[in-house]
């Protein structure tokens, strides 16, 4: 195999998180539990929505895409890192690896962006609640979820393009469980500056944009309801917040932490370990969070299973 050039590779070695063996049993069995959770109580969240007319409303709309984007994003990798330890082989395709990349990007960024429409949502819900139905009618909620994929698919079909026209040379071992998008950057023996600058600046715009949008949403919740003269009324106002709030905080809590202590360690391993936080443990809780306090999806969840089939 020739190295050196892109159209040479035919593939890339994921180190995964440990090179012991009865660790990567105990991590297997681990991720599979994390990853059946993950996709079951997304599932539920998505089939409550769906089957109760009460619930088909702009807030559950936007959880229900939430939900399904969740499990997408927790499957552009547990899966192959199943697979990889199952069989015992770090391989990855060149063609796979590229593709596991742009999957990875366009859900992650799709989960940014819908926590921030679900945050605008909640902020006309309580600044504004007489006009909640004329402001978030059907076809805003749609357009919003709409406009997020277009940003989405084009911010990642650019990022992955940018991978595709690197050179690499003869390290092509990436010592993580996925194809991560600075590791591959990283690996790469052609020049990455032009690469370098388009992930930061993609980076400070669609992440710090729906992260500023969020905190002005938050900023004039927490002021409309600090008006509110009832103790009554503002922990009622207060409640409808905490699930999306405890989300975006577990959420960006996690990346920030990985992006920090990346920083401070310049350890792979460490980043690798600490990206499961966000690629894994939020996806898989974010069910809970939102099943755990709100009665509506525990009601259309019982009426759901309840259900006796009609007799014709």
């Amino acid at each position: 195999m020739e190295l050196g050039n892109n159209t040479q590779i035919s593939e890339f070695l994921l180190l995964g998180l440990s090179k012991e063996l009865k660790l990567q049993l105990l991590i297997f069995g681990l991720f599979l539990s994390m990853y059946v959770i993950t996709v079951l109580g997304n599932l539920l969240i998505i089939v409550a929505v769906i089957s109760d007319p009460h619930l088909h409303t702009p807030m559950y709309f936007f959880l229900s895409n939430l939900s399904f984007v969740d499990i997408c994003f927790t499957t552009t990798t547990i899966p192959k890192m199943l697979v990889n330890i199952q069989t015992q082989s770090k391989a990855i395709t060149y063609e796979g690896c590229i593709t596991q990349l742009y999957f990875f990007i366009l859900f992650g960024l799709l989960d940014i962006f819908l926590l921030t429409v679900m945050a605008y949502d909640r902020y006309v819900a309580i600044c504004h609640p007489l006009h909640y139905m004329v402001i978030m009618h059907p076809r805003l909620c749609g357009l919003l979820v709409l406009v997020s994929w277009i940003i989405s698919v084009l911010d990642s079909l650019l990022q992955s393009l940018m991978v595709s026209r690197l050179s690499f040379c003869a390290t092509l071992e990436i010592p993580h469980f996925f194809c991560e998008l600075n590791k591959m950057i990283q690996l790469a023996c052609s020049d990455t500056f032009l690469d370098n600058v388009v992930v930061y600046v993609l980076s400070v715009l669609v992440g710090g944009g729906p992260l500023t949008g969020i905190l002005y949403s938050y900023f004039k919740i927490v002021s409309s309801i600090r008006g509110i003269s009832s103790t009554q009324g503002k922990y009622k106002a207060f409640s409808t917040c905490v699930s999306h709030l405890s989300v975006v905080s577990l959420f960006y809590s996690t990346v920030l932490g990985v992006y920090f202590s990346t920083a401070s360690s310049h350890s792979s391993h460490s980043s690798a370990i600490a990206s499961v936080m966000y690629t894994v443990v939020t996806p898989m809780l974010n069910p809970f969070i939102y099943s755990l306090r709100n009665k509506d999806i525990k009601r259309a969840l019982k009426t759901f299973f309840e259900k006796k089939p009609q007799k014709h």
